[in-house]
């Protein structure tokens, strides 16, 4: 077997909304059968013997050696713990060609775990080991290396359980939620509302410390220290027992707490170093460590901390005791897991020996061994849950904290006896104040019940029933895409909308481009979604974006679909029929928000017609014919529709009308144009799903205007020595028929077409193109443009030149090398009061040469 493409499809796509891995595998003739291979059903269970779950022992009989890579794939992923469901493998139309589709969690994962579902598949039919072990060892250790923590991953379920879009921006913990004008961002849990004033106040203890004293909240005394015989100066002034931490420390890195003689405060200070230049010395409180969560101005989330500790049973050593509590699933490396691996380092043995204990020391039966003396969860503490207990002053206390130095979110750690006291009645103090706060402890604490700290940090940024996206219209189809997004983004911007923009011409942000060339895919799309200056966004949405790697969003407000055309690049990726192009098409419509989305489709087009019933939201048609029988069922139904009567285009829902002339409509020519009629509706049709006022929609068609500036390429008129010249991008059959439609209605003493074709089309799309322009041109120029897709040198000009063969209207066929010099050929020999159709291969390059003649001419 052979694998020829592996890509990952990081959105909604041809086979699922889920992302996923899509291989593209060969096998040998005849090979690729489980039956066909003698033994492997055995070795594929011997090797892999969880595979037999997920691949019953029926199916063995008519299962592929694709079906046991898919099952492998998905299976290893689940083995390693990835939250994983779907897979599928189809036969394309290729001999012994296969698709197979996994889905993943995180790509990097996917990806290791199609190489090893290669290697175990391999080794099951060389008859060859394979460690299935290491393999779940890779593919879990790589998973824990680069998926969200405990902490993010919370906010990021909670934002996803309110429709609200989410995008990881790094590998990190950098996560942007909402779309465009309306997004936020986090890092771990740390809001992008935090100043870099308030992150500088709580890096520096002793500053937090003044201020939270100034607020009236208690505090312990203390003072920074010079060196070691500093601290213990500062012991002494203090009095034992004290904590000697640094100044600009986290995690409880660095923090020594209950020394109380010269030996215990230098070996403290030495530690505090190694993490900061500034260290302090405080009085050490007593009691238990707590850690609120303050959040806005609210306490959503409390819980006791309690050290590392171990419980003897008279048998086993402690560091025996050590090794036994960290084999709890639970616990596992740094955040990964909801607790964190004991360690027996340097503090840990300290701490025992001033116990009088070892590692190797014997605990008695029921004998509780404390670890370490700080609760720190990242140093392998417990949890207790304690929210309900907090005494409304301490909860003051710790919101009165968090607003003193200016943090949204915030962890508070507090000593004291009982957190059902007020601090100043025990002698209690809050001890720090920490910038992006952990949430393990408070999403499953070992005791207690878990709060959803998530839903509460998602609800402080995000307003009630605020899903933090902008409008997204999706515009796909075989032909006008380009001029329905720029007429749609036309009308929104006359509604005072900042509007995103992608197209075959580029990314526009507010008008103006950033980025240049055919941006109508999934990364184009993304851009513009991120940027925080867009209050609208209007994707073209192309067929090889979709394919190549889905869609660029998960769900948009309108989704339009122009038509399906017969020659639309047919014959490429695996897509050989109107059928099969129609289910690409159809994605868009497949994700349109539920209930709240709408698809706008052209009635017209019977292919079209049939996506409504995989829309999840509501449908729109449009039609030119008035009488068309989706449009006459739809109005029976007092729903909305938009049609053409009488040169005006009808907005019709039950009894309540609105016409708009196509006089009224320079794009149409006053309805000469017929696709423009088409492109036209479709963009009346987004405006009116969202709610537009049809003032401006009327004002956004009204003002918009089809130049080689507005709309590179798309029936470009030009006057030429009192010629009518025309410049258009149309490159497939359904293009050449709306053109020749629109070209045989407007007056010429004489028409000619200068015309090249891509490479990489059907021969019957090539010869087709010229067959219909046949129809309707009197002279024929023919080009080899400048990229002929792997055909051979003249090859295309035969195929344009045989479409030609029964065209009883051409008088003349030319054949030229060269886009430029057919132009010019074309131009040279074009008279007042005629017509040239020039379909342009090049575009910016080619108006830009026409320009030039046309500046010439003068």
């Amino acid at each position: 077997m052979k694998v020829i493409q592996i890509r990952a499809l990081r959105g909604p796509n041809l086979w699922s909304k889920h992302t996923s891995i899509e291989a593209t595998v060969v096998f040998s003739e005849n090979a690729y059968t489980i039956d066909r291979i003698p033994g492997f059903e055995t070795r594929l269970r011997e090797r892999f013997p969880e595979i037999a779950l997920l691949l019953p022992a029926d199916r063995y009989k008519i299962a592929t050696v694709a079906h046991v890579l898919e099952f492998a794939a998905l299976g290893l992923q689940v083995q390693a713990g990835c939250p994983v469901t779907f897979s599928q493998t189809t036969q394309t139309s290729e001999a012994n060609t296969f698709r197979i589709i996994v889905e993943y969690s995180e790509e990097a994962v996917g990806r290791l775990a199609f190489e090893l579902s290669l290697e175990f598949c391999h080794a099951a039919i060389e008859n060859i080991p394979f460690d299935l072990s290491k393999a779940l060892l890779r593919l879990h250790a790589l998973y824990e290396d680069i998926r969200l923590g405990p902490s993010t991953g919370a906010i990021v379920r909670a934002a996803v359980a309110r429709g609200i879009p989410y995008r990881r921006l790094t590998n990190g913990s950098l996560v942007q939620f909402g779309w465009g004008s309306k997004q936020r961002r986090i890092q771990a849990s740390e809001s992008d509302s935090i100043s870099a004033v308030a992150e500088s106040i709580v890096q520096d203890k002793e500053l937090t410390k003044a201020l939270l004293l100034a607020a009236g909240t208690p505090v312990p005394v203390g003072r920074p220290v010079i060196d070691a015989e500093d601290a213990w100066a500062a012991a002494c002034e203090i009095g034992a027992p004290v904590v000697v931490k640094p100044q600009d420390g986290n995690q409880g890195k660095g923090v020594t707490a209950n020394l109380v003689d010269y030996k215990q405060v230098k070996a403290a200070y030495v530690k505090a170093t190694e993490i900061s230049d500034n260290v302090l010395v405080e009085r050490y409180v007593t009691g238990h460590d707590y850690r609120l969560l303050i959040v806005g101005k609210k306490l959503v989330a409390a819980a006791r901390r309690d050290p590392p500790q171990v419980v003897g049973d008279g048998v086993h050593s402690i560091y025996q005791l050590v090794e036994q509590i960290n084999r709890d699933p639970l616990r596992s490396e740094g955040h990964a897991n909801l607790l964190t691996k004991i360690h027996l380092d340097e503090i840990s043995l300290t701490h025992l020996a001033s116990q009088g204990l070892t590692a190797e020391s014997i605990p008695a039966k029921g004998m509780r061994v404390v670890l370490r003396n700080n609760a720190n969860l990242s140093t392998g503490g417990t949890a207790t849950d304690v929210t309900d207990d907090v005494h409304p002053e301490i909860a003051a206390n710790a919101i009165a904290a968090a607003q003193m130095v200016g943090l949204d979110i915030c962890g508070i750690d507090l000593i004291c006896e009982s957190i059902m006291r007020p601090l100043e009645e025990q002698g209690g103090a809050i001890i720090e104040v920490n910038a992006a706060p952990g949430l393990r402890m408070h999403l499953q604490p070992s005791y207690g019940k878990g709060r959803p700290v998530g839903t509460a940090i998602i609800d402080n940024m995000f307003a009630q029933g605020d899903d933090a996206r902008i409008p997204v219209i999706a515009v796909t189809g075989t032909n006008g895409k380009t001029t329905t997004v720029r007429l749609i983004a036309n009308i929104l911007e006359n509604n005072q909308l900042r509007v995103g923009m992608t197209c075959t011409d580029g990314v526009f942000i507010n008008g103006q481009s950033i980025d240049t060339g055919d941006c109508s895919g999934p990364k184009s799309a993304r851009n513009v979604l991120f940027h925080p200056d867009v209050d609208a966004a209007v994707l073209e949405t192309a067929r090889g974006g979709m394919l190549r790697e889905g869609l660029g969003f998960d769900y948009c407000q309108v989704a339009v679909v122009t038509n399906i055309g017969r020659g639309d690049h047919l014959g490429l990726a695996n897509i050989n029929t109107i059928d099969e192009l129609a289910a690409v098409k159809r994605l868009v419509v497949e994700n349109v928000l539920p209930e709240k989305g709408i698809a706008v489709l052209n009635a017209d087009d019977p292919h079209i017609v049939k996506m409504a019933a995989h829309c999840p939201g509501t449908v729109m048609f449009f039609s030119r014919d008035s009488h068309n029988p989706v449009i006459l069922s739809q109005r029976a139904q007092r729903k909305r529709v938009i049609y053409l009567e009488d040169h005006f285009i009808v907005a019709s829902e039950a009894e309540v009308e609105q016409k708009i002339p196509l006089s009224e409509i320079p794009l149409t020519k006053n309805g000469l144009i017929s696709f423009q009629v088409e492109n036209a509706m479709a963009a009346i049709a987004v405006g009116w799903a969202l709610g537009l006022e049809w003032a401006v929609i009327r004002a956004g068609l009204t003002n918009f205007i089809s130049d080689t500036q507005t709309a590179p390429g798309r029936f470009n008129l030009f006057n030429y020595r009192n010629a009518t010249l025309i410049a258009d991008y149309g490159h497939n059959p359904d293009a050449m028929e709306a053109l020749a439609s629109a070209i045989d209605s407007i007056p010429a003493k004489r028409r000619m077409v200068v015309i090249s074709a891509a490479g990489d089309r059907r021969d019957e799309d090539i010869r087709l193109q010229t067959q219909i322009l046949g129809e309707v041109f009197d002279e024929v120029v023919l080009y080899q443009d400048k990229c002929q897709r792997g055909r051979d040198d003249g090859e295309v000009l035969g195929l344009l030149r045989e479409g030609l063969e029964n065209a009883k209207r051409v008088r003349k066929v030319s054949e030229i090398h060269g886009e430029f010099k057919a132009i010019d050929t074309a131009l040279t020999n074009l008279q007042a009061g005629e017509l040239c159709l020039i379909l342009v291969d090049q575009v910016e390059q080619a108006l830009g040469h026409i320009h030039d003649r046309i500046a010439n001419a003068c």
